[in-house]
């Protein structure tokens, strides 16, 4: 019964989604969100005044494009700049970029389950965020409180948001499998497959500080090692040069 609501409610928030953006107005950045970047995401921070002005107009087009809905709670300004934040850093170094498999951002205060159940009292509420597919086509999926987490301070390297929007630009080229193809050349395919698996190996024999869930497949270490890569960049470098190297040609980075 859950689950029959709770799709139910994607497929309304979907049709109301493509109605109210279909030819949406990209709107003026507001000024007061630059002191919620500066407080919030280091990415953001660590950017010079014109790069953060850049950094603002893909912020806007993206909310322009993709609709935004809170399940169980008023939506805030600070959701939308971590939301539309998580989608523009990976791909801030490439001229346009559209998130054309996404539609709708879903956001739930809490983890929730399969059923999209999000109650204290729900079993197995253990989901921070998920890339629909089939009868969730084009939703995304996010708990807001890891959300937050993911961009707090913190040793432990976990983005929520960002790795969702990794698993959604692998999915530019029709299927999640760990190899963006619109953005690794094909010559890099190989060595990049004999990298990953290299690194797998070593998470799953517990030698490596990269997130255990990295290991999961290759799907899931390119969003782990991407979380890596933008909240840690320099600590990447220092101990995983080679992945370091790799990613940053597929996302354009600069040092």
């Amino acid at each position: 019964m859950f689950y029959t609501i709770g799709f139910t409610l994607l497929i309304a928030f979907a049709i109301y989604a493509f109605v109210i953006t279909r030819n949406k107005k990209v709107e003026i950045f507001p000024p007061k969100w630059h002191t919620l970047l500066v407080s919030n995401v280091r990415f953001y921070k660590k950017l010079s005044v014109a790069e953060q002005q850049r950094f603002q107009k893909r912020i806007m087009l993206f909310l322009s494009e993709v609709h935004i809905e809170s399940v169980g709670f008023n939506l805030e300004d600070i959701d939308k700049v971590l939301i539309a934040s998580s989608a523009v850093i990976p791909v801030f170094n490439f001229s346009e970029w559209h998130y054309k498999h996404l539609s709708t951002v879903l956001v739930y205060p809490e983890h929730f389950n399969e059923d999209l159940s999000f109650a204290k009292k729900d079993k197995d509420r253990n989901i921070a965020g998920m890339v629909g597919n089939g009868q969730f086509k084009n939703q995304m999926l996010l708990s807001r409180k890891a959300l937050h987490n993911g961009f707090k301070n913190k040793s432990r390297i976990h983005n929520t948001g960002i790795h969702e929007f990794i698993h959604l630009i692998d999915k530019q080229d029709g299927v999640i499998d760990g190899i963006p193809e619109r953005l690794l050349k094909e010559p890099y395919v190989i060595p990049w497959l004999k990298t990953i698996h290299k690194k797998m190996e070593d998470i799953n024999d517990n030698k490596s500080d990269i997130r255990n869930y990295g290991g999961t497949n290759e799907a899931e270490f390119l969003a782990v090692a991407s979380e890596y890569f933008f909240e840690k960049p320099e600590i990447m470098k220092k101990k995983h040069p080679d992945l370091y190297q790799m990613l940053k040609s597929c996302f354009n980075a600069k040092d």
